[in-house]
């Protein structure tokens, strides 16, 4: 008898690991939401970062998703120290060269752009008197290396203060807010991802 597969899409908190096990001093996802024992994260957002993130049981998911080979468009919004000059976002669309597990990497090209505004403030808030200067950048990717988005702004001098994950293809995160948690069907969510 085959199990009854689940999938949910989350809004994952601010300092909340993507994992169900806590580990201390930080907590994971099993301190927000309670779901069945055979439920993980499908990817992970460091413990600095919010937003869309995909729990299920369904393993094939995992690779249909996290694959290398097969790209799927990711997007973020991030709060970044200063404002960017249009020269700096096409430094960043073109790709540019971070460091990887100790290794050189050029990324490939991202679409970005600048926002007129962004979130409302979370809790807690940015160091506003250390970073009076922000703006919002909308920057989607389709490969994901460890804090790449992060690096490719530092590359720039425009540090990453706050980045949330608003989008993976067409599945997008609103209207959820941090700590909510929605069920959806496969179906919708196959179509949203653009899986086959």
């Amino acid at each position: 008898m085959s199990r009854k597969l689940y999938y949910f899409i989350i809004h994952k908190p601010f300092k909340i690991l993507s994992q169900f096990r806590d580990d201390p001093p930080n907590f994971g996802l099993g301190s927000v939401f309670k779901l069945q024992k055979d439920i993980y994260p499908v990817g992970r957002l460091d413990l600095d970062s919010e937003g869309l993130l995909i729990l299920t049981n369904d393993k094939k998911l995992n690779d249909l998703l996290l694959n290398p080979k097969r790209e799927h468009w990711r997007t973020y919004w991030l709060e970044v120290d200063g404002v960017p000059t249009k020269d700096t976002l096409d430094k960043i669309s073109n790709g540019l060269t971070i460091r990887s597990k100790g290794e050189l990497h050029n990324t490939k090209p991202a679409k970005i752009r600048l926002l007129k505004e962004g979130l409302k403030s979370r809790e807690p808030d940015i160091n506003r008197k250390k970073h009076p200067s922000t703006s919002w950048l909308e920057i989607s990717l389709t490969e994901g290396k460890n804090r790449q988005v992060r690096k490719m702004t530092a590359a720039v001098d425009h540090p990453t203060l706050r980045l949330v994950r608003v989008g993976i293809e067409d599945l997008n995160l609103m209207p959820l807010k941090s700590g909510e948690i929605s069920q959806i069907s496969k179906k919708v969510l196959w179509k949203k991802l653009k899986l086959s």
